[in-house]
């Protein structure tokens, strides 16, 4: 992920401010249609009813944008995440159903970029340490708040909670058979609850 905040670093001001947002908003939702790869700036441009020249006055290259999206979901993830932090542990239940609707409220922002940058993002070396280093160290936060069992790490207990989570997000949102977000969010609870130790 980019170090340099390219938010401060550009212009911020109304038109310029709006072209911006309708950039970034058209590249997470390409990078969803067509992936990383798939995704032109031809097409970014096209979409948002600008110039090539004006996607360049705000970035550098798809790849910034996808950086910058990427940002905006790891900051907003970790802030999820930290949630755990405020449970007192008293109605351990009640703290897990909370996480779920957060972390589904987290989706409802992030999952479409989430979902495609999963399947189809930089294909570097670079990228894909980075990558590798921030699902691991965020498997083991949340395998650290689940309390893994001491047969099972806390990036196993993680990365699980998280392909149980996610799939069940999009289903949720994006199936034709009505499923029920709140007996969802209810199985989901149960489930993540039991992947603690004894807790």
């Amino acid at each position: 992920m980019s170090t340099v905040d390219v938010e401060t670093t550009r212009p911020q001001h109304g038109r310029a401010e709006q072209t911006r947002a309708a950039i970034l908003e058209a590249t997470r939702r390409m990078f969803l249609e067509r992936g990383y790869a798939g995704t032109t700036v031809n097409a970014i441009t096209a979409s948002c009813g600008i110039s090539r020249a004006g996607f360049y006055t705000y970035f550098k290259d798809k790849r910034e944008v996808f950086g910058l999206l990427g940002d905006r979901a790891y900051r907003d993830l970790r802030g999820v995440l930290a949630s755990w932090d405020s449970f007192d542990g008293s109605d351990r239940v009640s703290d897990v159903r909370a996480f779920v609707r957060a972390y589904f409220g987290y989706l409802d922002r992030h999952g479409a970029f989430a979902m495609s940058a999963t399947h189809s993002a930089p294909d570097d070396d670079e990228f894909r340490r980075g990558n590798t280093r921030m699902q691991t160290r965020l498997a083991w936060i949340l395998g650290q708040a689940i309390g893994p069992p001491a047969d099972h790490s806390p990036e196993v207990v993680g990365s699980a909670a998280f392909g149980l989570l996610d799939r069940s997000w999009y289903t949720v949102r994006t199936q034709t058979v009505a499923i029920d977000e709140a007996e969802m969010v209810e199985f989901l609870t149960g489930v993540i609850h039991g992947m603690g130790a004894g807790r």
